[in-house]
């Protein structure tokens, strides 16, 4: 399993003209399925992204966001701050173009094998008690985000 994990601002996924899912102030989490995943990798993967210290603190009420230098940069989780997760299946992830420029798929597990364990993956969140929006499976998905940091990190498991 690779999972892309970005912090956002905001995230959104459209399907024919709807958004089906958004997010404000957490992550962004694009979701590739290989042929050696199984549940306990979907499981191993939401606790990984779920802890991940990438987001920055928020400030208390009524305190001012430190200047300059002064703010501490990804000491916090999703976990630590409740903060949205928005996942998106994402094939692509599993692309390879390293033979001429159009990618092979073939590291990509097949949809009746992923589905399942991206459905895994995000009911894992949830019941680490994440709010978590998605987009939809075997639909093209318009995705827009806003990158913070900007701050990416690559997963693989």
């Amino acid at each position: 399993m690779r999972a892309v994990v970005q912090t956002v601002s905001r995230a959104s996924v459209t399907v024919d003209g709807v958004v089906v899912g958004e997010i404000s102030d957490g992550l962004l989490v694009l979701l590739g399925v290989t042929h050696a995943d199984t549940d306990l990798t979907a499981q191993t993967m939401a606790r990984k992204v779920h802890e991940l210290r990438i987001l920055d603190p928020r400030p208390d009420p009524g305190e001012e966001e430190p200047q300059g230098g002064e703010t501490p940069r990804g000491e916090r989780s999703a976990a630590d701050l409740g903060a949205p997760i928005l996942v998106v299946s994402q094939f692509t992830l599993y692309g390879d173009a390293r033979k001429g420029r159009r990618p092979t798929w073939q590291a990509a597990a097949p949809a009746e094998v992923a589905e399942p364990l991206v459905t895994a993956f995000v009911e894992a969140l949830r019941s680490r008690g994440a709010k978590v929006e998605t987009g939809r499976f075997r639909t093209h998905m318009l995705v827009e985000s806003v990158n913070v940091g900007p701050r990416t990190i690559i997963l693989d498991l």
